[in-house]
C-alpha cells in the first residue's frame, strides 16, 4: 500500500469514527432536550414513547429498560468511537446495535423506515470500520511480513 493510499484510508477511518460517534451523541442530546424542547424527542419521556413504537413487538414492561440500555450503549459507543479506544470492538458493537435498531424499525414500521434513515448503511459503515481499524485482520495482512524485504 502506498503512503498516499494509507493516508486516505486513515482519514476515511477517522471520518467514519467521528460521523458514527457524533450521530450516537446527537441522539442522546436530543432525548435529553439539548437540541431544544421542540426538536426531535425534546425529552426522555418522548424518547421512551418512540422506543415503545419501534419495539412494538416487545412487552410493555421492557420498554424503559430498552430506552435506557440504548441510551447507555449509544453514550459509551459514541465516546469510544470519537476517542478511538477499543476501535475494532466498539465498531462491531455499533454495527450490532444499529442492525438491531434497523430490524426493530423494519418489524414495527416496515422496511422503508430504516432504509430512509440510513440505519443499515450506518451499520455497514461501522462493520467496515471494524474490519479496517488498526489491529484488525485486514490491517495485519497489509503490513509487510518481518521476514520479507520492505
Amino acid at each position: 500500500m502506498s503512503p498516499r493510499e494509507f493516508n486516505v484510508e486513515r482519514w476515511a477511518i477517522l471520518y467514519a469514527r467521528i460521523a458514527l460517534g457524533a450521530a450516537f451523541l446527537s441522539g442522546i442530546a436530543d432525548r435529553f432536550g439539548l437540541w431544544g424542547k421542540t426538536i426531535g424527542y425534546g425529552d426522555f419521556a418522548h424518547f421512551v414513547q418512540y422506543t415503545a413504537k419501534v419495539n412494538s413487538f416487545m412487552p410493555a414492561f421492557t420498554i424503559p429498560f430498552l430506552a435506557w440500555a440504548a441510551t447507555v450503549a449509544e453514550l459509551v459507543l459514541g465516546i469510544a468511537l470519537i476517542s478511538g479506544v477499543w476501535l475494532r470492538w466498539v465498531a462491531l458493537g455499533s454495527a450490532l446495535l444499529l442492525v438491531l435498531f434497523g430490524t426493530a424499525m423494519a418489524i414495527s414500521f416496515g422496511l422503508k423506515s430504516p432504509l430512509d434513515y440510513s440505519v443499515f448503511s450506518a451499520s455497514a459503515a461501522a462493520l467496515l470500520l471494524a474490519l479496517h481499524s488498526p489491529g484488525s485482520p485486514s490491517q495485519r495482512s497489509n503490513r509487510p511480513n518481518s521476514s520479507e524485504p520492505c
